[in-house]
């Protein structure tokens, strides 16, 4: 577990850098360590080198996970969430990170409003247009968001995109830089406040923090190659 936390030093270092050569300030990006298929005692050793937020993308697996876990935690859910799953999430997630139509912004609003329990999150966007990836195009978006913005018990912080697997991150640039220029067009637009954009991972989060992310997802880099479990 040693090696844990000198991962998560060096990916700090990588994130401070990047942040400083693009002439921001460090501490409006941060780290989301993806834990999912990572036992409970990865996370334990996260904490106790500092880290405060992870990211996981599976219901059942959070539910066994999360008790387990150090207390006082930040956890988002950055997977794709299945409208059945929302009253399972809620109570176990505080921000989440792939709202890919409004059907589930809908859900998750109606939930949280029987719950009395206000939740953040953002609208994952296929900017890319990769037909594996899920989320909003652009254009629906666009069409779609003066409703989204006006849900009572969903606050709409931001958007959030994932760009095609490549060997070369700054393939990633157009798609980051594609996602920043769309929230500055629908701030623009509507007056809603879109302070979090969730871009990068462990392969190209630094163009992504070049291009404004102030999240970043980074699992393998911290943790090291996920344990899925046999089928």
């Amino acid at each position: 577990m040693d090696t844990i936390a000198a991962n998560l030093q060096e990916i700090r270092a990588a994130i401070a850098a990047t942040a400083g050569r693009a002439g921001r300030d460090p501490v409006s990006v941060r780290l989301v360590a993806v834990s999912k298929t990572h036992p409970a005692e990865a996370v334990t050793a996260a904490t106790e080198a500092g880290q405060r937020v992870f990211g996981e993308s599976r219901v059942q697996e959070s539910r066994d996970k999360i008790p387990a876990c150090p207390p006082g935690l930040e956890w988002h859910f950055i997977g794709h969430l299945q409208k059945n799953k929302v009253r399972q999430a809620l109570p176990l997630f505080s921000f989440f990170h792939s709202i890919d139509s409004t059907a589930l912004a809908q859900a998750i609003d109606r939930i949280a409003g029987e719950t009395g329990k206000p939740v953040e999150g953002l609208l994952e966007v296929n900017v890319s247009g990769e037909e594996t990836k899920h989320g909003f195009t652009p254009d629906d978006l666009r069409r779609e968001f003066a409703a989204l913005a006006k849900l009572s018990h969903l606050r709409i912080r931001g958007l959030m995109t994932m760009a095609p697997y490549s060997d070369n991150p700054e393939d990633a640039r157009p798609v980051f830089r594609a996602l920043r220029e769309l929230r500055d067009e629908l701030q623009s637009a509507h007056g809603h406040p879109l302070p979090e954009l969730s871009m990068g991972m462990s392969g190209d989060f630094v163009p992504a923090i070049e291009e404004g992310a102030t999240l970043v997802r980074v699992g393998s880099s911290i943790f090291g190659a996920r344990p899925y479990p046999q089928t």
